[in-house]
């Protein structure tokens, strides 16, 4: 691995060696766990930022062996403290930040200076992007994206991933062309390692996935009340397709929690555990402190079957979180199966 950022230049010149250095030929929506305890792990000098406490899972056709929890944008924290969670994040192992709007991602890059690194910065610059009926153009997200990638003085990054409409009217045809023409390009230029994107819309998902073949990951949201669909599942697709899976708001935008710091890590770890079982998607939760970055990685080196009482609590703090739901998180609601 080599020490500092990688330029553009070099990133185009190596660009089809990245998949093949990985651990090839594995399949699934998860992909292969890489532990210390593992029969047969993956190879650890290939994993940025390897921790032998932390697990890591291949993420689709990108190759890449990410840490089975990984950081999301979403924060309270002033730069102070954020650089001290993503500090925290790296002596744990995680190796993966999610940023979602430019105020995150310009937050994000200081914090990462000189370490650049040991993280993988995904990005999106969800106001200026397909949400914006000004930005349903490649040529427009290509400005979006250069925008974004000079404001936060970076020459690429490594998941560039589009914000995509919100449930109640997919994209239409025209619009879905136009985000994938921004994609390719951008890989092509050396702009984005690695090409996807977000939205609430789980059917939508499998359209673009079947349809475009360039699509590298998507992410969606999974609470710990997702599971499988019984009748025409994602998850078969993405396994297909072979595109790597990240899920957002893994403790339903806070509704999972009291107020009480023991009983909110304990249901953390819960929650955590319950979606790394299922082995579909890898988290992205939000944390705010070096303790909440401490409770989600012991909850990865916690055993992941539930016992009988787990599951009746798990239920049942369901069941609290769906009544704990904001006015504009009702949409939630939607992804029990998926």
């Amino acid at each position: 691995m080599k020490k500092g950022p990688i330029t553009r230049r070099e990133f185009v010149k190596d660009a089809t060696m990245v998949a093949a250095g990985l651990t090839a030929g594995v399949a699934g929506l998860a992909g292969q766990s890489a532990r210390a305890d593992a029969v047969k792990p993956a190879d650890t000098s290939k994993i940025l930022n390897y921790n032998p406490d932390m697990e890591y899972r291949r993420q689709g056709k990108t190759g890449l062996m990410v840490s089975a929890v990984c950081l999301g944008g979403h924060s309270r924290s002033n730069d102070k403290e954020r650089a001290e969670v993503i500090s925290r994040c790296i002596e744990a192992g995680i190796n993966y930040i999610d940023a979602c709007w430019d105020n995150e991602v310009k937050r994000d890059a200081r914090a990462l200076k000189g370490r650049r690194d040991k993280m993988y910065l995904a990005l999106s610059n969800g106001a200026k992007e397909v949400r914006n009926e000004n930005y349903r153009s490649s040529k427009r997200l290509l400005e979006s994206l250069d925008e974004l990638l000079r404001d936060s003085g970076q020459e690429y990054t490594d998941l560039w991933r589009i914000t995509c409409m919100e449930p109640g009217g997919r994209h239409t045809f025209d619009t879905a062309a136009e985000i994938v023409d921004a994609l390719e390009k951008a890989k092509k230029q050396g702009k984005a390692r690695h090409v996807g994107f977000s939205t609430h819309d789980r059917r939508w998902i499998k359209f673009m996935i079947e349809y475009f073949p360039q699509i590298d990951v998507v992410c969606f949201p999974f609470t710990t009340m997702s599971k499988k669909a019984p009748t025409d599942s994602l998850f078969p697709a993405l396994k297909k397709c072979d595109v790597g899976a990240f899920g957002i708001k893994p403790f339903a935008a806070g509704s999972l929690f009291t107020g009480e710091k023991e009983e909110d890590y304990n249901r953390a770890r819960l929650a955590i555990r319950y979606i790394l079982r299922t082995n579909t998607v890898i988290p992205i939760p939000g944390m705010h402190s070096v303790a909440e970055v401490d409770n989600v990685a012991q909850a990865v080196k916690e055993r992941r079957e539930l016992d009988v009482k787990e599951k009746a609590e798990l239920h049942s703090l369901n069941g609290e979180m769906l009544a704990n739901l904001p006015g504009h998180y009702q949409w939630l609601r939607n992804w029990e199966y998926v």
